[in-house]
């Protein structure tokens, strides 16, 4: 870093932010990435959360009616069980006087663990097919399932009917619902269950292609012999007498644990046990059902019944041997998670259920992984759902107050008879700092050599090296200006450059502005009135932006009418004004020396000097026709530039009076009053209001379109009357608010990145340095500036 050497060779110690300037660049592109990683978490956030819902890749179609012609006749009139080995179809049916009860469709936080108590209560095992999203949202219950000895199967992760989706849709639903189960219970699973199946003679054309490719992966599909129809909620009695199977024939047994309202199925599912229990029903799983018949056909070929039998026994045993081992023709289970059966049981070595497989390696870590990130998602997402009801009631809280306290501001100060005092005509100083300002400042001396008000001018030259000095006396002398005074010091800054400019004012009021500005002929004369008023200590002028007829120039004139003068309407009658404006601006002298002149602790001098002002006791108001032209930036970076400024330096002068918050007098008054309306409208509600975009953009997408656009097109026609409103007040012409949906669009979200990346700045200690923009000097006299 370079030091400023003065004319007699001294070296300048670097103020506190020049130190700091080094350190601040080289943080400035981490934080503007950290901001946008930031939005990127949270639309992540969103699209997971939205797909555990069916909200994102949802598919509601369910295939009816198709024909079966190409399924072998075989498994259709098969038992509820389908395997493949090597290839070859294969269905097993239920033992008579066996129940394997299965429930679809869950877990579910209110069913679920009641059905599970139900059944350890009453020492039965159930098999739970196993919605992967479900899963993820509660692996506790999940968890609870498999250490119970209760056996799980898949249910797909967002229940969709698979024979309308692709290869890779089928094998993601598979494999994420697998991670899902390894995340709950540290177990992956051979059985699966389509949804809106029920028995085989259902299976179609369509769907037939999906279960063998998920036979040829090991799995082995399940369906139904009787089906409660708890869906329907037809009554106890009713479901009870559907899910019986007649005479003694064994069934797989439907029931629901989720899905919709399921207080009849617990009501019916302990009655239904126990009636099954008394007719001699014995009750297993469906791993339970394939080991009985592996073991009933291993008997029959050691007792040498017929061949025949034998022989069918055996295809049979086969097949059920395969769906107890995971029934790949490699051997290796689903997933490449290893397990090993021991014996005849079919159980494995650590206890598990003949159908689970003990999740280990990356599928272990991968499923752990996916259980923290729904779980950050299904927290994130309700809290930001409040956060988008309070944001929006903020804002529309705002419009309404601008609008109701502006209208009255212009009633009141349009009044006939309104008046501050007696007018106000002693002579005041205008101080212009300029820093390489050669563009700007002749045009600026040309605008004040027309003033109506007696005057003089302080030009404090801040180590311009473009000759500024030098244009601003050479304007003058052309103008025959004799009051003009240029004064020039070493760089120090514009806070020091204004000090500079008060010390050496002649009167007892000083007026600032900056060295880019023009003010209207009268600009100075209606900006001091106030000052009859010996309560007022400080007036905040009316600053136009005269390059408006580009595009970003007209966002930053429907931003500077209706942000910042609707704003200071407001804070003008709840006394609380946060900012003078540095564009136009006026003080007593004495009042800007007692609270300590111009501070250099924070970016935002303005905002600094007027709260301070508001601390000491001192009124602020605002004098909407005293107007100036000023030039705002021409460029994004430019903008970004300067409104990072503004929001640090905000935050940086909130932060410094934050003891105003428990104070006494005037200065307490603005701290609980002045203080929470700023850090909520300018700070909180900004950084929070891309959630209302966010959530229209998610809505749009993956809702509702026509609705979401109502409701963004509902808040961009209240943000059209407060700004044609506005631009009523200030007599400006409505034809610039064509801008303002494109406005909405795309220069408010940058906004919101400036001050996300102003948040983390101060989050993290980050300090900046006072940055001059890049000017043109195209905003000329008030009479050319277009409007």
């Amino acid at each position: 870093m370079t030091t400023m050497t003065s004319p007699r060779g001294r070296r300048r110690a670097p103020t506190r932010i020049e130190r700091a300037a080094g350190r601040a660049a080289a943080l400035q592109k981490p934080r503007v990435i950290l901001a946008l990683l930031l939005l990127l978490a949270l639309t992540c956030v969103m699209l997971l959360d939205g797909y555990l819902r069916a909200e994102v890749g949802g598919d509601e179609r369910v295939r009816d009616g198709a024909s079966s012609s190409e399924v072998p006749e075989k498994i259709l009139d098969g038992g509820p069980i389908l395997t493949f080995r090597g290839g070859q179809a294969t269905s097993v049916s239920v033992p008579d006087k066996t129940i394997a009860l299965t429930f679809d469709d869950g877990p579910n936080p209110t069913w679920t663990p009641q059905v599970l108590k139900i059944l350890q209560e009453n020492d039965v095992p159930g098999t739970f097919f196993l919605v992967g999203s479900m899963v993820s949202r509660y692996p506790g219950i999940v968890k609870t399932m498999v250490e119970q000895g209760n056996e799980v199967g898949i249910h797909t992760f967002t229940h969709v009917d698979l024979s309308y989706q692709s290869g890779a849709r089928v094998d993601r639903e598979m494999e994420q619902t697998q991670l899902a189960l390894a995340g709950a219970a540290g177990i992956t699973t051979t059985l699966f269950r389509a949804p809106y199946s029920s028995e085989t003679d259902a299976i179609d054309n369509y769907s037939w292609p999906v279960y063998k490719r998920l036979g040829e992966d090991g799995y082995t599909s399940v369906f139904v012999d009787t089906d409660s129809d708890d869906w329907k909620r037809p009554g106890v009695s009713k479901i009870i007498q559907w899910a019986t199977p007649s005479g003694t024939d064994g069934a797989s047994v439907l029931f629901h644990d989720a899905g919709g309202e399921r207080s009849q199925t617990i009501e019916a599912l302990p009655k239904y046990i126990k009636m099954m229990k008394a007719k001699g029903y014995t009750f297993t799983t469906i791993s339970g059902v394939m080991q009985k018949d592996e073991a009933a056909a291993r008997s029959a070929a050691k007792t040498g019944t017929s061949t025949g039998a034998a022989a069918g026994t055996d295809a049979a045993a086969g097949a059920a041997a395969a769906g107890a081992t995971g029934g790949q023709p490699t051997g290796t289970p689903p997933n490449g998670v290893g397990g090993t059966t021991g014996g005849t049981t079919g159980s494995t070595t650590s206890g598990l259920q003949a159908a689970h497989r003990q999740a280990t390696g990356a599928t272990l870590y991968e499923g752990k992984a996916l259980i923290a990130a729904v779980a950050v998602a299904e927290w994130t997402v309700p809290v930001l759902s409040v956060g988008l009801m309070v944001v929006g009631v903020a804002v529309m809280g705002r419009f309404g107050m601008m609008l109701i306290l502006a209208r009255r501001h212009y009633r009141q100060r349009n009044r006939r008879r309104f008046g501050w005092g007696p007018t106000v005509t002693r002579p005041v100083s205008v101080i212009v700092p300029a820093y390489n300002e050669k563009e700007c400042i002749a045009n600026t001396l040309k605008s004040l050599a027309q003033s109506t008000h007696p005057i003089e001018i302080i030009v404090v030259d801040d180590g311009s090296t473009d000759g500024t000095s030098e244009i601003a006396r050479a304007a003058a002398e052309s103008l025959g200006m004799t009051n003009v005074r240029v004064v020039r010091q070493e760089n120090a800054g514009k806070p020091a450059a204004l000090n500079n400019g008060v010390r050496s004012a002649s009167h007892d009021i000083v007026v600032m502005m900056d060295g880019d500005t023009v003010f209207e002929p009268d600009a100075v004369h209606q900006l001091v009135q106030p000052f009859a008023d010996p309560e007022v200590g400080a007036v905040a002028g009316n600053a136009k932006v005269g390059n408006r007829n580009t595009v970003i120039g007209a966002w930053q004139h429907i931003e500077y009418v209706m942000g910042f003068n609707l704003d200071r309407r407001m804070y003008d009658l709840l006394r609380c004004m946060p900012t003078i404006p540095g564009a136009i601006g006026a003080f007593r002298r004495d009042a800007v020396l007692e609270v300590g002149g111009m501070s250099e602790d924070t970016l935002a001098e303005d905002t600094d000097i007027t709260i301070a002002m508001h601390r000491a006791g001192w009124r602020v108001v605002y004098q909407e026709h005293a107007k100036a032209w000023t030039e705002a930036p021409g460029s994004l970076k430019q903008l970004w530039s300067q409104r990072y400024r503004w929001s640090y330096g905000t935050m940086q002068a909130l932060w410094k009076h934050r003891k105003s918050l428990t104070d006494k007098g005037p200065s307490g008054r603005f701290g609980r009053v002045g203080m929470p309306l700023v850090v909520i409208f300018q700070i909180v509600t900004p950084v929070f209001a891309p959630l209302i975009d966010v959530f229209t953009v998610y809505s749009m997408i993956f809702i509702d379109f026509r609705a979401a656009l109502l409701a963004w097109l509902a808040v961009l026609a209240v943000q059209l009357t407060c700004a044609a409103y506005a631009f009523r007040l200030d007599r400006e012409k409505y034809r610039y608010l064509l801008m303002m949906p494109l406005q909405q669009l795309a220069y408010r979200q940058m906004m919101y990145l400036v001050l996300i990346h102003s948040c983390i700045t101060a989050l993290t200690g980050g300090r900046l340095r006072w940055q001059k923009l890049k000017r043109t000097g195209e905003v000329g006299t008030p009479a050319g500036a277009s409007r």
